[in-house]
């Protein structure tokens, strides 16, 4: 409705063809960023308005500042008017049907509705299926979402999702400021997938010649003095829209170029220095009192809002202000008998107020605010919103803000997090409270614990918060961060809270306690949350129960760096603690904890423990303990090496987490129940789960730590060095004393392995002398399975066989009576190695046969085919005939696990014994189409491996690497080796 000419795209040339570019070869992914008023926007418009002729769809959807708890809002709101480019209901994808509640202007055009799921994950990832397959069904498409910096977590991840795996025809375009954060717009779980464009386009101020050109446009001049450019350039700063609001802010009639200075005054005349709010401000004045009115009202709002909304906000300009002016003060304003009255609101609710409705038109056919999606007006830009908004006279802006909570009250759905914003501005303290505190509530209901934090975080860090409803606050962002997965802002305000003095002691305990359980959990940070624990627990002496729920926290043994004799005693005064208390919550709870100290260790008598489980007492809360208590028996299960008990432990947790609503538990047995895949020889596809799902938990540590694990385990049996190493620390070695220690061993373990393999002999040692002495001082050798044998090669190898000798009897000793089959095989595979050492190959024999035996029943086929590898190796020693065979079990049994690395290693053995052992073909394969040979080297040179590189892992000669090289350029029709992707 503007008539003001639109302003021109001025020195954007190449970012305008960039943009153009990715967005005409989908798949695309595209991050236009930039400050704000950079022009993001009007570059994003140009790129839609110059792409070529064709049936592209075009979607908008936009984040907004002040957000309610609708998750995925920007993306639902650009799909909603794609209603004609469907095809029929029955040509869809079924899985659409899951958008009928979300999209109901579409639900006549999608298929029936799924039956709900119980598993929120599970219903989340099929409404990511669903938009996905809904973008392909639409055809060719831009989907455009401005201001990602304000997109909500849920926005985030399904922006991820979409960008992770679009649809062919889709390119997603996003505008997002940077403002100084740190990492990536779409977080750093953001992985560019190698067949998607992936763009980002920065956008810079202008340059004084830019400026030039932009202020003779808008001015229709070509005369402008260098003087006056200079000037315009340096107040303005080069940013596009400071200098288009400065501009049209200039007299009408500027004196030509004849008289430069007289240019330079018309800028001085506007403020010194030029900021945009007096560029605003001149424009105001031109305005009537109903549009200045009306813009007025849309900088309270912030938000662009409907019609009637803007007016009622703006009241009648003819009006006298008495707004907070009477006996009750603010409260006076809009609240009647009957509670809240209309304020500027008619009979009819959210009417036109007085001439609001033509104030509104006028403001938009000067410019001065724009038509939004959806019937919705306000600012085309954050910054002219503030620079009127700062403008408004205090008691002004009070009574605004006033009359927008009752305008807002009023609504069918009030939006509680826009009601506490107005309340606090207009100064009602109370309703600012009650607000917020219903807005936290009501987001956490719907499962948007990042925005019941961030509204409970930002009344907590206003200094005005009365010291009376700090406490209930604290404790509610405590008891929502222990219960969540996000919690990097949560520690930060805990610990400044506590700084403080304010809190009662019982309070201070609680929000202490729920904070070392956030640290030691989510944050996956034991050192820093175990001390908390312990303050906690000497602030919570005259609260038993609490007391025992941390007492049975820092009995588990999987975490902290004291010995199991120090758990033991706290877990026997949680049980104290618990008899003396009728909570049958808390008792359940103690009893799950219980449970999971004795399969950890290995105890006999652990099944019988977790048999007193209540899993089918009435009360949700006591088998939400009974979930918890499965989940982490599958874990611990799943280290001792009882694998079709920890199967069963899932089935059952996996039951009750869902049907009480503990989603946290059963987001960890799905990363838990990775390392059991990696463990029984399920590899196929493991690679790609568990990325997909540490995608989801980055800021988890606790629940990626296994995912990390079986990264770098897959990638030391292909000879991937540096991702390995990379991995292992992310498990666990960058902080060992901090981490989950099972894993922590483990990963040293596959360390320990990897130096071995690269001939590091004494960093082998070393690795394996600190790892062993976190084990001893923990004192439970049951977790020292994937650990004790490759130590005992490593201090054997570098002669050391008396040190190795003494750890292959302290680990008998500790794992003697446990009920932990794993630590049993290990400790055969450790003396084989032992024998080895010390060249009695016969006993060597037995004890890898005997191991290989063990690990094939349990099964664990990588460790069975390295025991069998070990056998073969003693076989040849001792001249046995039979040792080929050994080596052709081991690298088959390697081959179907996909352990390339270790599989070329047997070959390698077998060829110079003169055994030929050609590759496994795998059935027939397409002319042209990769062996299996060329795809490990292929892999290997897609992740940038030398030729001499990919020898020593393959055991091949260099000149055969070459030959195998040049085979796959060809095949893959490729001129060079960076081009090679890795194959599929």
């Amino acid at each position: 409705m503007s008539i003001v000419p639109p302003p021109p795209l001025v020195g954007r040339s190449t970012e305008l063809r960039t943009l153009i570019d990715a967005v005409t070869r989908p798949p695309a992914v595209v991050l236009v960023e930039g400050e704000a008023g950079i022009g993001k926007t009007r570059l994003v418009r140009a790129a839609l308005d110059r792409l070529p002729s064709g049936d592209r769809a075009v979607l908008l959807g936009y984040c907004h500042q002040i957000r309610e708890p609708f998750p995925y809002g920007p993306v639902f709101e650009a799909l909603r008017d794609i209603r004609g480019r469907l095809p029929a209901a029955h040509r869809l994808n079924p899985v659409t049907g899951a958008l009928r509640a979300h999209l109901p202007e579409l639900a006549g055009a999608l298929p029936p509705s799924p039956q709900p799921l119980d598993d929120p994950r599970a219903e989340r990832h099929r409404v990511f299926r669903a938009i996905r397959a809904l973008l392909a069904a639409v055809g060719p498409a831009v989907l455009v979402v401005e201001d990602l910096h304000w997109a909500d977590d849920g926005t985030l991840d399904l922006l991820r999702f979409l960008a992770g795996q679009p649809p062919r025809e889709l390119a997603v375009v996003a505008t997002c400021r940077r403002d100084g954060v740190a990492g990536p717009p779409l977080g750093r779980a953001y992985r560019h997938q190698p067949d998607t464009a992936s763009v980002v386009v920065r956008l810079a101020p202008l340059d004084a010649s830019g400026v030039a050109s932009l202020a003779g446009a808008l001015l229709e001049r070509s005369d402008l003095s260098p003087g006056f450019v200079t000037r315009l350039h340096e107040r303005t700063a080069g940013i596009p829209f400071v200098v288009e609001e400065l501009v049209r802010s200039l007299p009408a009639s500027l004196p030509g170029a004849d008289d430069p200075d007289a240019l330079d005054r018309a800028v001085d005349r506007v403020g010194v220095p030029l900021l945009l709010r007096e560029a605003m401000a001149e424009r105001m004045t031109c305005l009537s009192p109903a549009a200045a009115g009306a813009v007025r009202a849309a900088a309270v709002l912030r938000l662009p809002a409907a019609e009637q909304l803007i007016t009622a906000v703006g009241g009648d300009p003819a009006a006298p202000n008495t707004a907070g002016q009477g006996p009750g003060g603010l409260s006076a304003v809009g609240l009647g008998p009957g509670g809240l009255s209309a304020v500027g609101l008619g009979p009819g609710g959210l009417g036109a107020v007085g001439s609001g409705s033509a104030g509104l038109a006028e403001a938009l056919r000067a410019g001065v605010l724009h038509e939004h999606p959806g019937g919705r007006y306000g600012f085309r830009h954050a910054l002219a919103q503030q620079a009127v908004y700062d403008a408004i006279p205090g008691p002004e802006r009070r009574a605004a803000h006033v009359r927008a909570m009752a305008a807002l009250a009023a609504t069918d759905a009030p939006p509680l997090v826009q009601l506490a914003f107005h309340a606090r501005q207009a100064g009602d303290t109370d309703a600012w409270v009650r607000h917020g505190t219903a807005a936290a509530q009501q987001a956490a209901a719907l499962g948007d614990t990042a925005l019941a934090v961030e509204v409970v975080e930002g009344m907590l860090d206003d200094p005005d918060l009365p010291v009376r409803d700090r406490g209930p606050l604290v404790l509610m962002l405590s008891r929502f961060a222990a219960t969540g997965l996000s919690h990097q802002r949560v520690v930060r305000l805990l610990r400044q809270v506590l700084r403080g003095d304010f809190l009662s002691r019982d309070v201070r305990g609680e929000v202490r306690l729920n904070l070392g359980v956030v640290l030691s959990n989510q944050a996956g940070d034991a050192a820093a949350g175990r001390p908390e624990i312990m303050a906690a627990l000497a602030e919570l002496d005259d609260r038993p129960t609490l007391a025992a729920r941390g007492w049975a926290s820092m009995a588990m043994p999987e975490w902290g760096a004291e010995s199991l004799a120090e758990h033991a005693e706290w877990m026997a005064r949680a049980e104290a603690l618990v008899a003396t208390a009728d909570n049958p919550e808390l008792s359940a709870a103690v009893l799950a904890n219980r449970a999971s100290f004795e399969m950890t260790t290995g105890s006999p008598g652990a099944f019988d423990v977790a048999a007193r489980l209540p899993a089918a007492d009435p009360r949700t809360a006591v088998r939400r303990e009974v979930a918890r208590a499965y989940c982490n028996l599958h874990d611990s299960a799943t280290t001792v090496g009882l694998y079709a008990a920890a199967e069963r432990f899932a089935r059952e947790g996996r039951r009750l987490a869902l049907e009480t609503g503990a989603h946290y538990p059963a987001f960890l047995l799905d990363a838990s129940a990775i390392r059991r895949e990696w463990l029984t020889g399920r590899w196929d596809g493991l690679r790609d789960r568990a990325a997909s799902l540490g995608e989801s938990a980055t800021e988890t540590p606790l629940i990626a730590v296994d995912l990390w694990l079986v990264l770098g385990l897959l990638a030391l049996a292909t000879g991937e060095w540096e991702e390995a190493v990379r991995q292992f620390h992310r498990a666990g070695l960058d902080a060992p004393e901090a981490r989950n220690v099972p894993v922590v061993t483990a990963a040293a373990g596959g360390l320990v392995d990897l130096h071995l393999a690269q001939g590091a002999v004494d960093e082998a040692v070393a690795e394996a002398g600190r790892a062993v002495a976190r084990l001893r001082r923990k004192g439970v050798w049951v977790w020292g399975a994937s650990l004790v044998p490759s130590a005992v090669a490593a201090f054997a190898r570098a002669g050391h066989t008396g040190a190795a000798a003494e750890l292959v009897d302290e680990y008998a000793a500790g794992i003697a009576g446990r009920v932990a089959p794993a630590a049993h095989a290990a400790l055969d595979a450790a003396r084989g190695a032992l024998a080895a050492a010390g060249l009695r190959h016969a006993d060597a024999a037995a004890f890898f046969a005997r191991a290989r035996e063990a690990y094939a029943a349990l099964p664990q086929p990588y460790a069975a085919a390295r025991a069998a590898e070990g056998g073969a190796r003693a076989g040849l020693a001792l001249g046995d005939g039979a040792a080929a065979a050994g080596f052709r079990e081991a690298a088959e049994w390697y081959g179907r696990l996909g352990a390339t690395h270790d599989a070329a290693r047997c070959r390698r053995v077998l060829r110079d014994i003169g055994v030929d052992v050609p590759l496994p073909r795998g059935g027939r394969r397409p002319a042209g189409a990769l062996s299996q040979r060329e795809r490990e080297v292929a892999r290997l040179v897609a992740l940038g491996r030398t030729n001499r590189e990919i020898a020593d892992v393959l055991f091949l000669s260099t000149r055969t690497v070459e030959t195998h090289v040049a085979t796959v350029l060809r095949k893959l029709g490729v001129r060079s080796r960076t081009q090679i992707a890795p194959p599929g």
